[in-house]
């Protein structure tokens, strides 16, 4: 780690540095920090450990980056994140680092809770992150509102809601429709959440049956398949779609 925060220094010497590393920023560097997160679960779901130790590392380096540069700004420094971090996992497991006869995932909540709590004029949806991916942050914002009591008790209202939504999104015109899209998403999410499924992953999984499918449609058809009108298409899709799933 010494030797990786000395490199980062290194490069984002104004002077004798990188000239491209010198001049970034946190909001510059932050899309690279969630394609690299992003890169990390990619490699997970390969299964592939060699990647997955290239990326860990790529990931790595965008916290030194980014406490580089807090650093240098007088605020914290990558000792300062790593002790934070410590200091937060102790304290979340009070039943294995402290006295807490007990602990497991409810306890773990409420200390975050807790904490949340404790920080002033704090709401129940503060500290969710904007950059999450929207799927992602519409579920974890229906959670947080859940914890307050605003959550249906069942599935049946989240999947009476899609309907609605449906219909509303149908009605719509202008620039209208994109706002009551959004809506329809994310009951969308709301039903998956009350199904016990992840949202975000289940999409996951569909883009990856869509890629499969039309990639075996291109294998089958070869350079013909651009020439293909809409109904040979859809034929080739439903013979692939038989045949491999």
């Amino acid at each position: 780690m010494d030797r990786l925060v000395a490199i980062m220094a290194r490069l984002r010497d104004p002077e004798t540095g990188c000239e491209w590393d010198s001049v970034q920023t946190f909001a510059s560097i932050a899309p690279y920090t969630i394609e690299e997160a992003y890169e990390v679960e990619d490699a997970i779901a390969r299964g592939d450990m060699a990647d997955l130790k290239d990326e860990l590392g790529d990931l790595l380096l965008q916290v030194v980056f980014h406490a580089r540069m807090a650093e240098e700004a007088g605020a914290f420094d990558f000792a300062d994140v790593a002790a934070t971090i410590g200091d937060k996992m102790e304290r979340r497991h009070p039943h294995i680092f402290g006295d807490a006869a007990e602990g497991g995932h409810h306890l773990w909540e409420q200390i975050k809770a807790d904490e949340r709590a404790a920080k002033a004029h704090r709401g129940a949806l503060d500290g969710v992150a904007l950059g999450l991916p929207a799927l992602l942050r519409a579920e974890k914002l229906q959670k947080r509102a859940a914890r307050t009591g605003f959550d249906w008790p069942d599935a049946t209202g989240p999947r009476a809601k899609v309907d609605e939504e449906l219909a509303e999104a149908d009605r719509a015109i202008g620039d209208h429709k994109a706002e009551e899209i959004g809506d329809l998403l994310f009951a969308v999410v709301n039903w998956a959440r009350h199904e016990g499924i992840d949202a975000e992953a289940a999409l996951r999984i569909a883009n990856s049956k869509f890629e499969r499918r039309f990639r075996a449609m291109e294998a089958e058809a070869g350079d013909a398949f651009k020439e293909l009108d809409l109904n040979a298409k859809e034929a080739l899709w439903q013979a692939v779609k038989r045949r491999a799933g």
